[in-house]
């Protein structure tokens, strides 16, 4: 029998150069839970198109569920589109 119950994860974001730890759940993106959370940066498409909202991240895993178009480099995350899979630190 399935279960009625969903299981919410919570991981810890940590913003290296603002010195501020998050709570996030992958309900929305990363990016606009920074935004909730009165933390800006840079962003333009939402879609993983532009490469705008591209970070450095120093440790944790993150997944997209389509590959972004936009072109990043093996330790950059797009904000806008990735799906957190662990706790992270990130260059912002």
């Amino acid at each position: 029998m399935p279960s009625k119950f969903h299981c919410i994860v919570i991981m810890k974001i940590h913003l290296i150069y603002s010195k501020t730890a998050l709570e996030f759940n992958n309900e929305t993106s990363l990016l606009d839970h920074l935004e909730k959370n009165n933390i800006h940066h840079e962003y333009q498409c939402r879609s993983g198109y532009c490469g705008s909202c591209r970070v450095k991240i120093k440790k944790g895993k993150v997944s997209y569920k389509d590959t972004p178009l936009a072109f990043i480099q093996p330790d950059e995350i797009l904000l806008c589109c990735c799906h957190v899979e662990s706790d992270l630190e990130i260059d912002l």
